[in-house]
């Protein structure tokens, strides 16, 4: 027993000990850590360090001016594991410089300047399982580059200049998992090429010159999880290209050259999670496109050339949670039913489109949708229950868009949306904004952007923030309303009470003239007859009831403007008008002003549109310049009156001095 606890006492020493001897011998430029990592970074560095640490199980050069790996170089290292020297100046690897190193495990030679590389240099470390070659200026790799590195999981070759890999040259990495070549100049793979990677999870071949892929090339593939063939330009796909890939979870064909996908093209895919196919400029898709794939999440397919999509697209994706159908500029119309099967929706992102339409039934499916984004399209109007479905909604975008008014009772369904986005619009703040204007007055908290929210019509409004209309403003839109009907021939059938002109404005009661003879003014008057029908009013007060007789007009000839409706008028002779009601005008308050003269048996009135503000601004206004006058005039007289007494003075002074 006391020699085993001798023994143990021995080792503990010996492992607590043993990093403090060795880390005094470590080298200058250099960071000795007690795990066995060796940091060296400097430009002072131009060969392998001396006297290393003899545990050291890590070694990791950086930014050094090192150019050549010799035949010796690692030959002290009989326990290091993992080495590194990136961002130098290495540009030779001697033939037989792994030699002396069989038992490496990673090998990174990142961001060089190696340009080429001795045939089967690697072969010695049978033991390798990390092989980075990335960043350097490679263009050809040899057939039997990689001989003898069964054992290989992971190799990296991006950033290089490979533009025509052999079709061998991976033959025998039958253990590799991770392959990465993007960032070359390659243009066509050999169709046999991956054939070999039987148990591949990732490739990587984005941001290269693809222009076709070889039929059958990804067949061998079973076990592939990430395919990324994104930034490339592949103008075509050749038919169930991607079927062998059963178990591939993300593929990435965006931003490429596809103006068209062959039918089933996704089928047999059932774990896909997400797909990838914005940035190609595609004119159509096939009906049968998606397989079953109930694991999917993400979808993109935005920036292309479609004008509409099928209507079962998203049908077999009963887990899609953000999907992202944005920056279409020609995409016009989407089906009825396009978002029937996503019932786990989360987000919908369909701006910078170009729909004008709506189907009201399109939304009402998505009851877990948060986000719904329809900025920046040419939306004119929306349906009464578009938003009907969207009871968990806490985000809408409407801005940039065409809509001119939405119905008052749109949003009333969704009592948890935080944010509203309507900005951008041409809002029209007739009688039909009343209802959203008060739904904004109650929920400004709600609409993100209230204070760019303005009515662009009529003019009387224009710049005024929506929310800023008050019931009050709305009262003349429950007066009846009628339309003049120009150039009738014939003599109207009902009493003429109420005259508004064809710009929303108040209701006016009127009984006309006295019966005399029309004596010409300055408008000069057609002969040509107007007749104005209207029907009594039933529930404003303030619409005067009198049972009066025809009213013919007379339309003058000029054209007056939007802003001046003219109505001359005239009884019939024969007809005795009431004296109660003689000549008598009732307006109700409105957003217009009515004015009317009358001029030897004729009464002239016009409508010119204005708001409170506004009258009240000319009222004082004119105040302001009558009172001004009156100080001038008073003021002119005082002058007046001193310089007459001026004038005394001096007259007297001379009389004096004659």
């Amino acid at each position: 027993m006391d020699s085993h606890f001798r023994g143990t006492l021995w080792a503990i020493l010996i492992l607590f000990t043993l990093p403090l001897l060795t880390c005094t011998n470590c080298p200058g430029s250099c960071l000795c850590y007690s795990n066995g990592t060796v940091n060296c970074v400097g430009d002072t560095i131009t060969d392998m360090p001396k006297q290393l640490p003899v545990h050291t199980y890590r070694l990791k050069l950086k930014d050094t001016n090192m150019n050549v790996i010799n035949e010796q170089s690692l030959a002290n290292l009989p326990l290091t594991l993992r080495f590194s020297l990136t961002h130098s100046q290495l540009h030779t690897i001697h033939p037989k410089a792994f030699h002396v190193a069989p038992q490496l495990k990673s090998v990174t030679l990142s961001f060089n300047n190696l340009s080429t590389l001795s045939a089967r240099v690697f072969s010695p470390l049978t033991s390798l399982e990390q092989l980075s070659l990335n960043g350097n200026q490679l263009k050809t790799l040899a057939p039997d580059m990689f001989e003898g590195l069964e054992g290989l999981k992971e190799l990296d070759l991006s950033n290089n200049s490979l533009s025509s890999p052999a079709s061998d040259v991976f033959d025998g990495l039958t253990n590799l998992t991770f392959l990465h070549l993007a960032r070359n100049s390659i243009k066509k793979f050999p169709p046999t090429i991956f054939h070999g990677l039987t148990n591949l999870h990732e490739l990587v071949i984005y941001y290269n010159e693809l222009e076709v892929l070889e039929t059958g090339i990804f067949d061998e593939l079973v076990n592939l999880v990430h395919l990324k063939l994104h930034f490339n330009q592949i103008t075509s796909l050749p038919p169930q290209v991607f079927w062998s890939l059963r178990n591939l979870e993300l593929l990435t064909l965006s931003s490429n050259q596809l103006q068209a996908i062959p039918e089933k093209s996704f089928y047999n895919m059932p774990k896909l999670k997400k797909l990838t196919i914005y940035k190609n400029p595609l004119l159509s898709l096939p009906y049968q496109l998606m397989g079953h794939m109930p694991d999917m999440t993400d979808f993109y397919l935005y920036s292309t050339n479609l004008t509409t999509v099928p209507g079962n697209l998203f049908a077999n994706m009963s887990g899609l949670q953000m999907l992202n159908f944005h920056l279409n500029d020609k995409l016009r119309e989407l089906p009825s039913d396009l978002f029937c099967c996503v019932p786990k929706l989360v987000k919908l992102s369909l701006k910078f489109n170009d729909l004008h339409y709506l189907h009201p039934r399109l939304f009402y499916r998505l009851t877990t949708l948060r986000m719904l984004l329809l900025n920046d399209n040419k939306l004119q109007n929306l349906p009464d229950d578009i938003f009907q479905g969207l009871e968990r909604v806490l985000a809408v975008n409407l801005k940039n868009n065409n809509l001119r008014t939405l119905p008052g009772d749109i949003f009333l369904q969704n009592t948890v949306l935080m944010t509203l986005t309507l900005s951008g619009n041409p809002w029209n703040c007739g009688c039909s904004i009343r209802g959203i204007a008060k739904w904004i007055r109650h929920n400004e908290r709600v609409v993100f952007d209230r204070d760019d929210v303005l009515c662009h019509n009529p003019a009387y409004q224009q710049l005024r923030t929506l929310g800023s209309l008050r019931d009050e403003d709305f009262n003349f839109c429950d007066a009846t309303r009628i339309s003049p009907r120009y150039f009738s021939t014939q003599e109207p059938t009902t009493p003429f009470h109420i005259i508004s002109t064809s710009r929303q404005t108040p209701a006016v009661a009127l009984t006309t003239t006295t019966p005399t003879t029309p004596t010409p003014t300055t408008k000069q008057l057609a002969p040509q007859q107007v007749t104005i029908q209207t029907n009594t009013p039933t529930t404003k007060p303030s619409a005067l009831h009198t049972t009066s007789p025809p009213t013919t007009l007379q339309s003058p000839t000029t054209t007056l403007p939007d802003e001046e409706f003219l109505l001359i008028t005239k009884a019939p002779l024969s007809y005795s008008m009431s004296p109660t009601f003689y000549d008598t005008m009732v307006v109700e308050q409105g957003p217009e002003f009515v004015h009317h003269n009358r001029y030897k048996g004729w009464v002239y009135v016009w409508f010119l549109p204005s708001d409170a503000v506004l009258a009240r601004l000319f009222m004082f206004s004119y105040v302001l310049l009558v009172a001004a006058g009156l100080l001038l005039s008073l003021a002119a007289m005082f002058y007046l009156y001193r310089l007459d007494k001026i004038m005394d003075e001096l007259s007297g002074n001379v009389l004096q001095g004659n």
